[in-house]
């Protein structure tokens, strides 16, 4: 398990981070979504042990990470911006990982070079950015750690290689328990992925909950009934609406509470239709950050706006 507690980082009058609470169990996929400069890539680099906190402490499996080899050996960390020695082939880098962790298996290697189609003799410095990010992750995932950690996992690979290293990490997770932490700036990159979702937030947490019982517990309804109705019609009957938008008479609401049961209380009403539709994330997320105050616009669309303007 990885225990986060009140950590705070910063970078001269900047907080990246502040205040930090997490725990992260075994065998979960755990996301890691919100806007460029979020804190994302700065919690990443502080459970692995690039950065010191200035405030807090954090651990795997109940020990310290901060210059500690030990508890180092047990994770592999990917980064945004990749890093290989200057004129390696994939083969040599395989060397060096295999030189770090005890775990590293060439057997592996070698299958996820075939998976992937590289060539492990060509200088890593010739390929694409996306094959660069093929490389990092077949020497990641040929460690073996308990522990994997991905900043902008799918940065720079097309769909087909998006699905392979989903499928690969989902493999990791299953066969060898282990856990793995991704980041990205995209909810829907995450939303068939993760276990686990936090949204950080100019250094905070915004919001944190298991994907499953996130889904589940949001839905929308379509109904249309053969009398003069409103929003009353629901909430009235114990069902808690977030939206409600109707139409003539169709309306579309989105429902928080017990799937089945809201259908019963409204089958009794006899509609002309009742039909419920799934919910993105992005849509769950937008209705559940409004119960807390915030506007999920200005926590990614006013980020796309200014990246758009550089």
């Amino acid at each position: 398990m990885i225990k986060v507690e009140n950590v705070t980082k910063k970078f001269d009058d900047f907080i990246a981070l502040k205040n930090m609470n997490c725990e992260i169990s075994e065998g979960c996929i755990y996301g890691l979504v919100g806007s460029n400069g979020a804190g994302k890539s700065t919690f990443l680099r502080l459970i692995t042990g690039i950065y010191k906190p200035d405030e807090g402490k954090i651990s795997i499996d109940e020990k310290p990470v901060w210059e500690n080899q030990e508890a180092k050996s047990d994770f592999v960390f990917v980064p945004d911006e990749l890093y290989f020695i200057s004129q390696a082939t994939l083969n040599k880098m395989a060397k060096l990982y295999n030189a770090c962790y005890p775990n590293f298996s060439f057997e592996r290697y070698k299958m996820l070079v075939d998976k992937f189609g590289l060539d492990p003799k060509k200088k890593i410095a010739s390929f694409s950015k996306g094959m660069k990010r093929q490389a990092a992750i077949i020497c990641a995932l040929s460690c073996q750690t308990k522990y994997l950690f991905f900043d902008e996992t799918f940065d720079g690979l097309d769909p087909v290689m998006r699905n392979l290293v989903k499928n690969l990490i989902f493999d990791d997770i299953c066969e060898r328990q282990a856990t793995a932490v991704i980041t990205s700036h995209s909810l829907r990159e995450l939303e068939d992925t993760c276990d686990q979702l936090t949204l950080l937030h100019k250094g905070g947490v915004v919001f944190e909950s298991d994907v499953q019982n996130l889904k589940t517990s949001l839905f929308k309804i379509q109904a249309a009934f053969n009398i003069d109705y409103d929003k009353k019609l629901f909430t009235d009957n114990g069902i808690e609406v977030l939206d409600f938008k109707k139409t003539g008479v169709v309306s579309n609401s989105i429902i928080r509470g017990d799937k089945d049961k809201v259908i019963e209380i409204l089958s009794g009403f006899k509609p002309i239709i009742l039909d419920i539709l799934p919910l993105s994330l992005e849509e769950v997320f937008i209705f559940e950050m409004g119960e807390m105050g915030y506007k999920f616009e200005d926590v990614f669309e006013k980020e796309e706006e200014k990246n758009e303007k550089k």
